[in-house]
Order: C-alpha cells, then sequence, then structure tokens
C-alpha cells in the first residue's frame, strides 16, 4: 500500500493532467498507473479537486502573492488537492496537511513544501473569512465556470441553481435489471439478502437505485449478466423508442452500448440490431456488454454521416441517435467537463447534432420513429437542433408528448421547447434530452 503522500502526489499530476494538458480524469488515471489497491484514494482526491476546483483556486489566490497561474504547475495542483481535503475532504486536517506537504518532495519540489505548508496553515486561520468572499461570485459559489452558469440561467431561469448544485453532488449508483433474467423486485430481494438496498424508479420500471455505490462485481449476478449500471433517465431511450417484434433498429451512436442492449432485453424478437459507432475501440465495449448480457447484434464500425461505408440500403424502422454532446447533463460523474469544455464547443456540436440527424434521418423507413437524444442539459444542443430539423424537413412530426403518455410513469421533464428535457438531479437522475421523431408515410 502506497503512502500517504505519494497518493496525494499522484492525484495532484492527475489533477494537472486535466487542467493543464487537457486530459480526461478517467484518461488521467489511467495513464498514471496506479495499483488497484490506490485506486480508490487517489480517484476521489482526484476526482472532488477537480469537482471544485474552480472554487479551490479562488481560495488558492488570496493565499498566495501570484496568481495561481504563475505558480509551478505541480506545486499548483498539490496545493489545490490539499485545499480540497480542508474544504470538503473527511480526513483530519492535521493529517491532510502534513500529508499534502510531504506530497511536495514526492513530487520532486522539496523546497515549495514550506509554501505549501504556509498555504494550507493560512487556509485554516482564514476559512471562514476566504470562502465568504470568494463565494460572492457565482463560478466560485457554483465550482463551474462563468459561460456556463449564464447559459444554463437563460436555458433553465427557475431552476438552474438546483441543476448547478446537483451538477456538484456525488452521483447514484442506478442499475438495470436484465428483464430476461428476473425483475426488479426480485433482483431488489437479491440485493437485500446481499447487504444491499435500493429504491425503485416510476418512470424506468427496470432502474434501482443503490443506497450506496459498490464495486459491479459486489452486484448478484452482474457477471452472468443479471443486471447493469445505467443511469434511470438512460434507460427511457428503449422505451422512447419503442421498437417493435420483427423491426430493424439501428442504434447510431451505440458505444458503450447500454441503450442498445436495453432495447434487446426488452423485445427479444427483434428482427434485426445494428450497434454502429465510429471508434473501434469503443466498439469492443459493445461487444463485451452485449457478451455479457447474452445479447446479440450486429456491431459495425462506421460513421453515421457516412452511411455508404456501411449501410445495405435496408431503411430502419427505429433509428436510436444518441448524439455526441457537450456532456453537461453528467457533470455530476464527469467534472472535468467543466475544465475542458469551451463556450464555442457548444455551437460546434449542435452543427454536428444537424448533420448526424440529417443523414440518420436518410435511413429511416416511412412511418418509422428516430429518437434523438444527448446528455446535455443546453438548449442550443437540444430542442434548438430540433426546432431546426423541423423546420427544414416537413415530413419529420414531433411525438414526444405522445410517447411520454407510454411511460409507465411521469418523469420530471421541464425546459421550453420541443421534446423532453430532465434537468440534472431531477429525481436524482442524470440531466438528459429525448425527441421522439415520425417519418410520415
Amino acid at each position: 500500500m502506497a503512502s500517504a503522500p505519494v497518493i496525494r502526489a499522484v492525484a495532484a499530476r492527475t489533477v494537472l493532467a486535466v487542467a493543464r494538458d487537457g486530459r480526461t480524469l478517467e484518461d488521467a488515471l489511467a495513464a498514471a498507473g496506479v495499483p488497484d489497491d490506490q485506486r480508490p484514494a487517489v480517484r476521489s482526491l482526484a476526482f472532488g479537486t477537480v469537482r471544485w476546483f474552480i472554487e479551490l483556486e479562488a481560495c488558492l489566490e488570496r493565499l498566495t502573492s501570484r496568481p495561481p497561474a504563475q505558480l509551478d504547475p505541480p506545486v499548483r495542483a498539490l496545493a489545490l488537492v490539499g485545499l480540497y481535503q480542508l474544504v470538503h475532504g473527511e480526513t483530519p486536517e492535521h493529517a491532510a496537511v502534513a500529508e499534502t506537504v510531504e506530497a511536495a518532495r514526492v513530487l520532486e519540489r522539496p523546497r515549495a513544501a514550506g509554501f505549501v505548508n504556509a498555504v494550507l496553515r493560512r487556509f485554516q486561520r482564514e476559512r471562514a473569512t476566504i470562502l465568504e468572499a470568494v463565494r460572492r461570485e457565482p463560478p466560485a459559489r457554483f465550482a463551474h465556470p462563468a459561460w456556463l452558469i449564464d447559459a444554463l440561467r437563460r436555458d433553465w431561469p427557475d431552476e438552474h441553481e438546483a441543476l448547478l448544485e446537483a451538477a456538484n453532488a456525488h452521483p447514484p449508483m442506478w442499475l438495470r435489471v436484465n428483464v430476461r433474467r428476473t425483475d426488479a423486485g426480485r433482483y431488489a430481494d437479491r440485493l437485500r439478502e446481499s447487504g444491499l438496498d435500493a429504491v425503485s424508479c416510476a418512470f424506468a420500471p427496470e432502474a434501482l437505485k443503490l443506497s450506496r455505490p459498490v464495486e459491479v462485481m459486489k452486484l448478484p449476478g452482474f457477471a452472468g449478466g443479471e443486471v447493469s449500471v445505467q443511469d434511470a433517465a438512460a434507460q427511457l431511450a428503449a422505451r422512447l423508442l419503442d421498437a417493435r417484434p420483427g423491426s430493424r433498429v439501428l442504434d447510431a451512436c451505440a458505444a458503450p452500448g447500454g441503450k442498445a442492449c436495453h432495447v434487446l432485453e426488452l423485445v427479444p424478437s427483434l428482427g434485426r440490431m445494428v450497434a454502429l459507432d465510429l471508434d473501434a475501440a469503443r466498439n469492443r465495449r459493445v461487444r463485451e456488454n452485449l457478451d455479457r448480457l447474452g445479447l446479440e447484434a450486429e456491431v459495425v464500425t462506421g460513421d453515421a454521416c457516412e452511411p455508404a461505408g456501411w449501410w445495405d440500403g435496408q431503411p430502419f424502422d427505429r433509428i436510436l441517435l444518441d448524439a455526441p454532446c457537450s456532456g453537461t447533463g453528467v457533470i455530476r460523474r464527469h467534472p472535468d467537463i467543466k475544465l475542458l469544455r469551451r463556450p464555442g464547443d457548444i455551437a460546434a456540436f449542435a452543427a454536428r447534432q444537424g448533420r448526424l440527424l440529417r443523414s440518420a434521418w436518410s435511413l429511416l423507413a416511412p412511418g418509422g420513429r428516430l429518437l434523438y437524444a444527448t446528455c446535455s442539459v443546453l438548449r442550443e444542443e437540444n430542442a434548438g437542433v430540433v426546432e431546426s430539423f423541423l423546420r427544414a424537413v416537413p415530413e419529420a412530426a414531433e411525438v414526444t408528448e405522445s410517447a411520454r403518455l407510454f411511460l409507465p410513469g411521469e418523469p420530471p421533464a421541464s425546459g421550453a421547447g420541443p421534446g423532453l428535457a430532465l434537468r440534472t438531479g431531477a429525481a436524482d437522475t442524470d440531466g438528459f434530452y429525448y425527441a421522439c421523431l415520425e417519418k410520415r408515410a
């Protein structure tokens, strides 16, 4: 087992890889080569520091004579890891300070140990004053960039603060029960027998929310395909798509395959399922999930905007387009999004989403349904894309409202415009958007 200073040093390097180098947290952790026994501790510190990075950086600015950006980058990252422990962590303060100071030596910055010690001890003395001052400004108060706060305030005028607070919370662990093997009630009983409590979801009947997250291999029957990990909001996709026995279905941006698998679980007699993704490496995840769940689909590597390279010319009855997006609805699971996204990214995503939607539409049979989905909470990527498409394509009918009537319960949707928008934290789910579009015959 690595020492506490080593764990803090690795966490600082991981934070630096995100903040300076633009890597995702998951990629940075993988590159760090953290042994399995250290990974939970490093992950907790790195994710927590990135989650509260903007607030912590505002604190650091009040504790140093130079702007944080002018500090030695590894030392800056380490100071932020230390501040995270003092503001949001559970480690006793004396241990957090001592171990973070010692981590400066692990980072081969021995002369920085005194600086880190002075910063953290000054924060301990002036905590209340510093936090009160920095939290007067929305970016530090909500730990989100100003441009994103402004966008959420515009798109969710009555709910943006609740959305921002939910995006900073630790996400729950939602499960999807494989109805080919069991049902949610019986699986909840198995969980209780294993010492795990779970609650159901009114609008997603296969969904169970664990009272506390666990390693997936500790879930009864996971290896045998009885259950998967999937947010309850994401489980709406299979219901809204409404695939029928014998129908041809395309999941146009399939990886890692959770939604395609859910469709196959609900409709065993599906005619054909094509799981398409541009990334061959990500398609391996699709195959792994299909194999674990005992399901079959055609896994294809190809570009949904270039169907000539993979399509056989036979139209699809149902198409799921879970379009690449900003991911602003899943920030609580991927807090690095707050540091990696830029204001100009949103228009670029919307343009790509429009191209994907037009291309996928050309593959849909008359009378068929296309479900447009994103895990964004920004209108420009959601209702804005769908509105532009509907204006340009007269044979497209938006039928989300009627499709909602066939859901087993009412999701807490809100937001203006076509489609169904779920904000982050509503019913303790991720933020999601869906629009059901049917092609008039």
